[in-house]
């Protein structure tokens, strides 16, 4: 088992799991963050968070609840950091044609627009449920809080990315947020 083989100082084993990890992790970070660059920082403060706590992993939940607290925090961080800096532009296109990714570039502008817009905490609980697709418990653990602040933070998270959205559901990592704005 590769946790329990980092866990004990193999490198290999370790850099193995950060591989198999990273894209999650960085999905997370994405959401939370809101752009590419604050993710990367994020993700990089993640991996750095992981390899120095490998040893100390006690197990008591999975490997991937435990790296995506430490990417909750580290993205939390991260935006709180942001404060501090200036904004950056949109980020210049790679090619392609503007007609074949523009919905797709609104439509995602839009959610993380949308998300950035929640609480922190209705935020990491909605990413986590609807685009890293944790169950109930596993987001408890994650954010350390009890089960039923975890349900209500989704609840009223996706009540008020239905509302920002203007009034229809909200397709987030592939399910859609259901709710009327209270």
């Amino acid at each position: 088992m590769l946790v329990a083989a980092a866990r004990s100082g193999d490198r290999v084993a370790l850099e193995a799991l950060l591989r198999a990890h990273q894209d999650r992790l960085f999905a997370v970070c994405r959401r939370l963050t809101g752009s590419d660059a604050d993710a990367a920082d994020a993700l990089q403060e993640t991996m750095i968070g992981i390899v120095r706590g490998i040893s100390s992993f006690d197990g008591r939940s999975s490997f991937a609840t435990w790296s995506y607290r430490v990417a909750v925090n580290a993205s939390l961080d991260e935006v709180r950091a942001r404060s501090r800096r200036p904004a950056p532009g949109l980020p210049e296109g790679d090619g392609g044609t503007q007609a074949d990714r523009a919905d797709g570039v609104a439509q995602r502008l839009d959610l993380d627009a949308a998300l950035l817009l929640l609480t922190p905490e209705h935020r990491a609980a909605v990413v986590l449920r609807d685009v890293c697709q944790l169950d109930y418990s596993e987001i408890a653990k994650v954010v350390g809080v009890p089960l039923g602040t975890v349900r209500s933070r989704i609840a009223r998270g996706r009540a008020a990315l239905v509302s920002i959205l203007g009034g229809e559901p909200a397709v987030v990592g592939g399910s859609a947020a259901r709710g009327t704005p209270q």
